[in-house]
């Protein structure tokens, strides 16, 4: 895309742009790593918390003579948690990451779109614009 947008500008000028918004959206992404990682992982984490709350509750199960209510109630009450747990932590996780990668993915085009207008503007205006 941005290419293509600069077929008669300056290859140098181009090329610095490309660098400066590649660093500047690397350097706003790299915030979000965490949260992608928790919204991820933490249904695997409650899944295995489920996993084993019905693998103690079946033990349980196995170990007594008779069965009861209470023999899986409290087991199969901490899979429940669990899973619980995990889709509270994943779903807030992975909407925040949405939400902040559609705002990122707007700041860089107002970002693209600043840039190349200072560029078309020619080598005076850039100059002026800089800190």
């Amino acid at each position: 895309m941005s290419g293509q947008l600069f077929k008669h500008g300056n290859p140098a000028d181009e090329s610095a742009r490309n660098d400066g918004l590649t660093r500047q959206r690397l350097e706003l992404e790299n915030q979000l790593t965490l949260l992608a990682t928790v919204g991820n992982t933490a249904p695997f984490i409650s899944l295995l918390g489920t996993v084993w709350g019905i693998m103690h509750a079946l033990q349980n199960l196995g170990g007594s003579t008779g069965i009861s209510l209470e023999t899986v109630a409290g087991p199969v009450g901490e899979a429940l948690v669990a899973t619980a747990m995990g889709l509270f932590a994943a779903i807030p996780a992975v909407a925040g990451y949405n939400l902040l990668i559609r705002r990122l993915r707007k700041l860089l085009a107002i970002i693209e779109v600043n840039t190349r207008a200072l560029l078309a503007r020619g080598p005076a205006a850039t100059a002026e614009a800089a800190p």
